[in-house]
Order: C-alpha cells, then structure tokens, then sequence
C-alpha cells in the first residue's frame, strides 16, 4: 500500500489506529457565512453548517452535480507543502575502515552536505483561527533531515507559513496552526460510524500538485482491515485518490468530512478505484489532543500475535475469524505478567470480541494504560480468564529497538526499489541485533551484527541459502552494526567494480560462516 503523498519517494504507510469516541473540532458560534458574500470578521461558523442540501443533493439516487457541494467545501481544503533539509554523506568511504584515511580532502575530514527536498499533500482548517489537520508523513522529514518550512496554500493562491502544533506518527496524522486575523473558512468531522458502503462521497486534495481537485465515489467497504499494522482501519472508497491527496478531507453528502485520505492499494502508483480514508471516529479525538498538546497515549500488552486460521480454528475447534494466537511473548510486559503464554489464542479483550475487523491490538490500543481488564483465552483446549494491566505503548522508535524477532514466520521483501541500497543489491532487509532479538536467536547478548529480516527470493542471496534470521556480522572483514555500516560496504564494492560482497553468517546451533553474495 503506498501513501499518497508526492513526494520523491514512496513511503509506507505504518497507518496506526485508535478510537477514544466521537468529537467534533471546536466550535464558536457565529453569522452564517456565505461563499458568494465572503466571510465577514468574527465568523466562525463551519463552511459544512447548515448546507442547503435540497439543492446541491437530492434526498434519494445520485446527486445531479457535485457542484454547489463542492463550492461550499473546496475553500476549507488546503494544499500543503514543506521544504526540507536532508543530510547526505559525501564520503565515498563512509562505513568501511578506509573512511579516516581516504576521506578527508585539503587535510580536513569530509563533512556531510545537505540538499533541498520537498513534498506536497493535502489538508483543510478544522476552526476559523486557523488550525490544519493533515497525514503525519505530509510533514515529517523524508530521511535523515529535518523541516525547515510548512507551507499552506489557499484555494484563492494565498499563502501561509504553519507552525507543527503537534503530530502522532503511530496514527499518521499531524495539525498545523496559520495566523491572520481574519477567520478561515473551515469543516467539521462528521459521524463516520454511520457510514454505510455505498454511500455517496467526494475527496478534495492536491494530486500530483495540480491544486484544489474534486474526485467522487462511493464508500467501498468500512472500518477495512488491510494488514499493514496493529491499528490498520480505513474506510475504503473508489473515490480517486493519489499522491499528494494525503491529509485531504473525505466528505459525505452532508458536507461533513466522515475520513482523510491517507493511502492508496496500487501496483502502478496511480488510483486503481481503491483508495483508503482515517475514519473520522478514530481521527477527531486524536486531532483534539494534538491541538491542545496533549501526549497520544495508548494501551500496550507487548506480545506478538498472528490471525487465527481455518486450518487452526478447525483444529483446535473454536469459532472461525475469531480470535489470534500469540506467537511471542516480551518478558516483564504486561502479558508476560499476566501469564499470557506462547500458543494462547485470545478471543476476547475486556468482554470485546477480537476478529478480522477488531484486532486484539486495537481493542488493546484504545484502553487507558493502568486499567485492569479481563483477556478470554484458549490454552490447551480449554477456555480461561487472565487479568491483564495495561501498559502504556512505547515510542515507535522504542518498540523499533526492543522489537520482538520470530525467525520462523515469513516475512514479504519490500520491492527493491523503495528499499534502499541493501535491498536492490544484496536482495536482503535488515534490522539491527538488539539484546531481546540475540536472546530470541538464541545467541550472546554480546553479539554485533545485523539480522536478516526477509530475503528476495530471486536474489543470489537466497540461491546461497541465506534466510530470516541469520546474523551479518561482517561485510568484507568488516563489522556491521548498523543499516547505514553494510550500505557504505556495498556501495565502497559497486566503487571498486566488485560483483560480489564477503558476508559473515552466523545461524543459530551453527558455526559462523563466510558466504560470498553477488550483488544485483
């Protein structure tokens, strides 16, 4: 699934999601305001208030035009873009031992340069003093950088400079805040619980950068599950939606905005009719706690958990598209506390049925770390009740460097091309070896090296037999300890016009080997 931002690359989208309920952004009461008569100073009433829905959508079958809808909507819905400042190294021998020696130049060590990137997406005011909500990756730094500017741009050509009040990677959603002292034409979220698939909806964004674009549709299927993380749910539409439409509003035929365009299902990187929108029910809370700069909290149990199958429902004799196994459990967590085991299939958070649609992780996620729920689970054939206390969620980038390891489930390679240099040469992804995953593997905790995460089944890698869990300890003599160690080893070999590159592999119960890889 790609996100559908328009920027230089494609990202995935880790999209995380969380319900604390239904809200509606602040609201003060105001004059009506009108389109054709300007928004007259101290309005603050929301642009999708009182639509004169008899004339821009009738009560039954198709609209005739989506015009006087769009009309009253398009001047809340912005264009976003940023300029950004990344870091590049300009060591041709960053990462092998000869960087000292030969990478310096005039004498000095070489310093890293910075080149100008940008990206463009999508976003509308949600209140009249001039906040914006949009998609997290509209406005976070593409690499190794940072943001140096966040622009909003108006329908009518204005532009603001926006201040980040506050954005939440988990569920991939970010609010600017724009001064002026006129009030700003803004939207509301609607109710998107009462979505229904069918219904009739328009999407408003900035695709490919081409500014203020109207696409419709109808909902395709909602609160759609797509597997790409713990808290994946979308409302599907066939509403097109491409990049740069990330952030834009999803409206319903009341006007209100029932979800935002985050990504999109492609094999081409254009729309293909199947496009996917936060629902408004999970968004509005989060955008409400980031505008008063609020820390987004979430349950934690700290356990990794597969779907359970026909094949494992039949054997075990349970419901089918009900429940999920536990593969792992992270010692001292609130599962390990528990008594949670590996092989337990848990049908039930807190008396909330978990299925394909509500997964144990967002039941999990969406009750407040300390409270004390009871878990329904199989073990051993017999049904039984734990007491969990919830914990808090880590940082993304906690749970990135304790990350639980199975080197017996499979893991999809990435395409090669968004994947970086390891991936397009070597046909290997890799995570760094933290303590929890060498204890995982059965290793020293004292081990350095990278893990194989998954292997490009076409690659000269797997036709040597490198699989998930073996341990890069060295690279051409060299250790390697990090991403970026065994990317300046390949591309210092591409330099030197080597084909192949010297790998150290470790596998559990096995002594360390050395496997020549050919490089792509």
């Amino acid at each position: 699934m790609d996100a559908c931002n328009d920027e230089e690359d494609d990202k995935d989208v880790k999209p995380v999601r969380y319900a604390y309920g239904v809200t509606s952004a602040l609201l003060v009461s105001g004059a009506a305001i009108s389109l054709l008569g300007g928004f007259p100073a101290g309005a603050q009433v929301a642009q999708n208030e009182g639509l004169q829905l008899e004339r821009a959508v009738p009560s039954a079958g198709a609209p005739a035009s989506f015009a006087d809808l769009t009309e009253q909507l398009q001047p809340a819905v912005v264009n976003i873009s940023t300029r950004q400042r990344i870091e590049v190294n300009n060591n041709p021998f960053a990462g092998t031992p000869l960087a000292d020696l030969f990478g310096r130049r005039n004498g000095q060590q070489r310093q890293p340069q910075t080149r100008e990137a940008q990206s463009l997406g999508s976003g509308f005011f949600v209140s009249a003093d001039g906040y914006v909500v949009t998609n997290n990756h509209v406005v976070s730094p593409n690499g190794r950088g940072t943001v140096e500017e966040i622009t909003v741009t108006l329908p009518d050509g204005k532009e603001y400079q926006a201040e980040l009040v506050g954005n939440d990677a988990a569920s991939d959603l970010a609010v600017l805040k724009v001064q002026r002292s006129e009030p700003f034409p803004f939207v509301k979220f609607g109710d998107s619980a009462r979505a229904r698939t069918g219904d009739w909806v328009i999407a408003i964004g900035n695709p490919f950068g081409l500014g203020g674009t109207v696409t419709s549709g109808i909902v395709s299927s909602v609160l759609r599950n797509t597997g790409g993380g713990a808290y994946d749910r979308y409302i599907q539409t066939d509403a097109s939606i491409n990049r740069g439409n990330s952030g834009g509003p999803l409206f319903d035929m009341k006007g209100n905005v029932i979800g935002i365009n985050n990504a999109i299902y492609s094999p081409s990187g254009g729309s293909v009719g199947i496009g996917f929108a936060i629902p408004a029910e999970i968004a509005a809370p989060i955008v409400e706690q980031l505008k008063q700069g609020q820390t987004i909290e979430r349950g934690y149990l700290g356990v990794s958990i597969q779907p359970v199958d026909d094949d494992l429902a039949d054997s075990l004799g349970i419901e089918r598209n009900r429940g999920e196994i536990v593969q792992l459990v992270q010692p001292d967590q609130p599962a390990d506390s528990a008594g949670i085991k590996a092989g337990d299939i848990v049908v039930e958070v807190n008396n909330q049925p978990v299925t394909n649609e509500q997964t144990l992780s967002f039941l999990v996620a969406n009750i407040a770390p300390g409270t004390t729920i009871p878990i329904e689970l199989y073990r051993d054939g017999r049904r039984r009740t734990v007491q969990a206390t919830i914990g808090k969620r880590p940082s993304e980038e906690e749970l990135r460097s304790q990350q639980m390891f199975d080197p017996d489930s499979e893991s999809e390679m990435p395409d090669a091309g968004d994947s970086g240099v390891i991936e397009e040469r070597l046909g290997l992804q890799v995570i760094p070896l933290t303590e929890q995953i060498a204890r995982q593997l059965g290793v020293g905790a004292d081990t350095e090296g990278l893990v194989i995460a998954a292997v490009d089944p076409n690659s000269d890698a797997a036709r040597k037999g490198l699989q998930r869990g073996d341990i890069v300890l060295t690279a051409n003599y060299n250790a390697v300890s990090t991403a970026n160690d065994l990317e300046g080893i390949v591309n210092q070999a591409r330099t030197e016009n080597r084909d192949a590159v010297l790998l150290r592999i470790q596998r559990r119960g096995r002594p360390a080997q050395y496997v020549a890889v050919r490089m792509k």
